[in-house]
Order: C-alpha cells, then structure tokens, then sequence
C-alpha cells in the first residue's frame, strides 16, 4: 500500500464478531468488554501501529446494537429494550477506551457514528416519543460520551467517564440517507424521492443538515465524512450523488465548518451480509475494472 501511496486507516470492528466472543455473551457482558476487546485493541496497536495512517475503532456503534438486540435486523437478532440498553453502554465504552489506547500510536483516531436526520410527518404522541429515543440513541448518546465524557442512554443512570471526553481526534460519521417518522414508524425520507433497495430515500442533501448540526453540537471539533455512499446498480445514479455529496461538503467547508475528510462506501464492491453482491456499493468492480463513478472522485477529490 505504501509503494501505491494508498493510506490505510484501520477498523477494528466493523458489525462481525468471533463465535467464541459471542458464545460468552458479546458485548451483554462487561469483561468481555474491558478484557478481551482491549486485548484484540493493545494486538492490533502493536502489530500494525507503524503501517497505518489512521484508526477507527468501531464501525457505526448505534447501528450495531440497534439492529441486532433491538430490530432483529442482524445477529444475534433479539429485540429486547434492556438487552439493547446494555450493549449500547457497552459498545459506545468500548470505542472510546479503544480511541484512548489507539492514541498512543501516534496516529489520527476517528469516531463513525451512523447520523441521519429526522422529520416528524404529524403530530402524534407515539411520533414524538419515536424522535425523541432516534435521537437519544443515534446522536446524544455518543456525542455526550465525546463531548462531556458522560454517557446516557434512556433511563439507566448515566455512566461518568470524564477520562473519554475527547477520545477521539476527529468527529467522525457516516451518512447515508434521511428519514422520516409518521404515527410512531420509521419510514422514507423524502418521500418524493427514489427508494434505494434499502428502503431509504437517495437524498444527498441531509449530508448538509448533518453538518450543520455537528457544527452546532460540536463546536470547533474537526470533522470527517466516515462513510458516504449508496447501494445501487445504476452508477450514473452513485455519480450523480457522490457529486452531490461532495459538494456539500465543499459547500460547508466554505462556510467555515471544519471538515477534514471524506471516505466513499466503498471502493470495491463487496459481499453484503444481507443482500450478497447484488447489493453494490463500489467505483470499482469486483473484477476489478473501474466504474466511471471513480471518475468522480478523481476529479473533485483532493489527494491527503
């Protein structure tokens, strides 16, 4: 990678767990948090600290915990509430400990947190209550953590961790589309717009509504786009928002928010785990030709 001038920045936990990790409860179990996953943290410090660029610890906390203990969505596919609580406390410790360790290498240690925005579509009392738990788990809870080092989620007594304010060197999330909340349901957002095979709206323009909440919430703290892309087929449609997305963040960086980065999902096409290759994220094939989306990047992305 070096000898190809191609910076590698780690993650060491992207949604998939060992058997062995998760036969001893995952992350339901605290020392499995502050035991092995901070041995699996110092191995790959250790090992790979002087040939990467940068780090990221864990991939899209909120997202994990939310499909797998609360929306059944993804292994071990549970939906219950204290479960969720538990994991979510739990996984949210376990990347800004892992920030704090990963520091010592002397290399930029990134967040990504899974961001989207919300609108309320009518004025129901189970549409309100809906937005005010997105926004508690999917932004407050890990903004708080970075921000003030308290960590709080729902009712469980907030956990004071004032050694994990400022874990991370950079602000970092992914953003792949809006959504929308009507009579207590997740659904679409804009609905006027096309539906990925997700099910979410292809909307590049809550990218900036994303931004301008981070400047608010997270004042002079330097940002990245960790993650930004879409599930498609059709690669004039993944150029048409990868153009779009770029200008956003052109657009805030001009406006003085403080953007540092921007990583696309992703560069290959890879095998989802719920939808196999159909599901292509890629500027590249995965015979290894290139898309003329990788045109887009090459034109409007600076090199670091």
């Amino acid at each position: 990678a070096r000898e190809l001038r191609i910076n590698i920045w780690v993650c060491l936990h992207h949604f998939t767990l060992p058997n062995w990790f998760t036969y001893l409860g995952g992350f339901l179990v605290e020392e499995n948090r502050t035991k092995y996953w901070m041995q699996h943290v110092d191995f790959i410090a250790e090992t790979f600290g002087d040939l990467v660029a940068g780090w990221q610890p864990v991939n899209e906390t909120n997202y994990y915990a939310t499909a797998g203990y609360l929306a059944r969505g993804w292994p071990p596919g549970h939906n219950n509430v204290e479960e969720w609580l538990t994991v979510t406390q739990q996984i949210q410790l376990a990347t800004a400990e892992a920030a704090v360790r990963l520091k010592q290498t002397c290399k930029p240690v990134v967040s990504i947190f899974g961001l989207s925005t919300l609108e309320l579509l009518d004025d129901e009392i189970a549409t309100h209550k809906f937005a005010e738990r997105f926004y508690d788990a999917n932004w407050n809870t890990g903004i708080k953590l970075f921000r003030d080092g308290i960590l709080q989620i729902g009712t469980r007594e907030p956990v004071l961790r004032p050694d994990l304010a400022g874990s991370f060197d950079i602000f970092g999330f992914s953003y792949y589309s809006a959504h929308g909340v009507r009579n207590g349901q997740l659904v679409a957002y804009p609905e006027t717009e096309k539906i990925s095979p997700l099910g979410y709206a292809i909307w590049p323009n809550g990218l900036e509504l994303v931004l301008n909440r981070l400047k608010k919430e997270l004042p002079n703290t330097p940002l990245i786009v960790a993650e930004y892309g879409v599930g498609t087929s059709d690669d004039n449609e993944r150029s048409t928002y990868l153009s779009a997305g770029l200008d956003i963040v052109h657009q805030a960086i001009a406006q003085g928010i403080d953007v540092r980065g921007f990583f696309h999902w992703t560069a290959v096409d890879n095998y989802e785990w719920l939808h196999g290759y159909d599901l292509q994220f890629g500027i590249i094939n995965s015979d290894h030709t290139t898309k003329p989306s990788s045109e887009v990047l090459r034109q409007e992305a600076k090199p670091s």
